[in-house]
């Protein structure tokens, strides 16, 4: 615990000067993490960052793409690869909701501080007009495919972001796209609107150039790094893949922003998109639905 503090009060004054996204009053603000649970230095200096940014961007959020915990698994693992790492964020009331990687076991379903309730997979809405869908992308079925469809369609014209470990697109040398998720997923994401995937697999961040009007992200990076795994392909919109990273993210009405950040405070990757227009039998069935 000693180890964690330290860093926390050490790195974190480096955090002050960090330039802001737009921040504004009412906006939903959250950050992404992927394949972070190693118990590493850099986990607890990633941890140590994001602490400090949320004092200045009080994000209440952070979305965690798999790979949770590596290794053993027993209290003490939890302890070491999450707790401890990210001990700011927690005293300050912040929820981390996961999603499940090759990596990670199954009884990390009941570990009340991922959030998933005993689900392989599940939705949670954290502000009004914002749904977040988490998708166990190791054991994609039939029944969380129905399951998939109905809490889209379900959720209509408002934000829909769905994130798991493994990527439909990605330009890693190590794993890359996910070829045969993306054939099960993508007509689902196209079909009900969803606005952006997020995902971790490669040690790295990329931002994919949006794809049948979806906008893809991989940050796979935040406790591991690929150095040099991405290899750069005409998917390619940003990458980097020089030391870990993580990601900030605020949805402001039909506008969200991002930014992607190093372990040294260095903005890598920002920029912002609009809500994808949502097909008219989409807000026709949601309000059906809802009578």
């Amino acid at each position: 615990m000693h180890r964690a503090t330290s860093l926390l009060a050490v790195l974190g004054l480096s955090c002050a000067a960090w330039a802001q996204l737009p921040n504004q009053p009412g906006s939903f603000r959250f950050a992404v993490i992927g394949d972070s649970g190693t118990g590493g230095r850099s986990q607890y200096e990633v941890g140590a960052r994001l602490a400090g940014m949320q004092k200045k961007f009080p994000f209440q959020t952070v979305v965690m793409l798999g790979d949770n915990i590596y290794g053993g698994q027993t209290p003490k693992d939890f302890q070491k690869k999450f707790e401890w790492p990210y001990t700011g964020l927690l005293h300050s009331g912040v929820k981390f909701y996961a999603s499940l990687g090759n990596h990670d076991g199954l009884a990390q379903q009941s570990y009340k501080l991922f959030h998933m309730e005993r689900r392989r997979y599940y939705t949670f809405t954290p502000q009004e007009g914002v749904h977040f869908f988490a998708v166990d992308s190791n054991r994609v079925d039939q029944a969380q495919l129905a399951w998939l469809e109905q809490e889209l369609a379900k959720a209509g014209s408002d934000w829909k972001i769905v994130y798991m470990h493994h990527p439909l697109y990605s330009s890693g040398g190590r794993h890359g796209s996910s070829l045969a998720l993306r054939k099960l997923l993508e007509p689902l994401l196209v079909k009900y609107g969803v606005a952006m995937t997020l995902a971790g697999h490669d040690h790295f961040y990329e931002r994919i150039t949006p794809q049948m009007g979806v906008c893809h992200f991989v940050i796979g990076g935040s406790s591991k790094v690929r150095v040099g795994d991405c290899r750069g392909t005409e998917l390619t919109a940003k990458s980097f893949d020089r030391d870990n990273s993580f990601a900030l993210m605020e949805i402001d009405g039909d506008t969200l922003h991002f930014q992607a950040i190093s372990r040294t405070g260095k903005v890598v990757d920002e920029g912002s998109f609009q809500r994808p227009p949502v097909p008219e039998h989409v807000t026709s069935t949601a309000s059906n639905a809802a009578r």
